[in-house]
């Protein structure tokens, strides 16, 4: 049985690219463009792991990922971040939140954050 990620991002293109990578590498993927519809999913699909953008419509990253790390069937799913934001008090902020790792886009190609879901998952 294929593990299940459901990626949170608002950008469509990055969203469309790396969900078919990780279906050709295969996962579950599920895509969701919003903060609200991120833990709806979550709620619904019991995900493996979850990608998640911190600038997102609804609700943002760091309000999903507390609501995630203070629900009881939730708060063990690991959650990297994957965000444009990169100044270390947001790193430290998304750490301390409970984010298994945190990879800035600028600086990470889309192996690289295949590499990063195969570590966190132990695939």
């Amino acid at each position: 049985m294929s593990k299940k990620i459901l990626f949170a991002e608002d950008e469509e293109v990055l969203l469309r690219s790396l969900t078919e990578i990780l279906t050709q590498e295969g996962y579950d993927v599920t895509g969701v463009m919003d903060g609200e519809s991120a833990i709806e999913q979550v709620t619904k699909n019991n995900p493996d792991l979850i990608l998640l953008d911190l600038i997102l419509p609804k609700k943002d990253g760091f309000e999903v990922l507390k609501s995630l790390k203070a629900g009881e069937t939730t708060k063990h799913i690991p959650v990297i971040v994957l965000t444009n934001l990169e100044s270390l008090g947001d790193i430290s902020r998304a750490l301390e939140a409970g984010a298994s790792a945190y990879l800035v886009k600028a600086n990470y190609d889309l192996e690289d954050v295949l590499k990063k879901i195969e570590a966190v998952l132990g695939t």
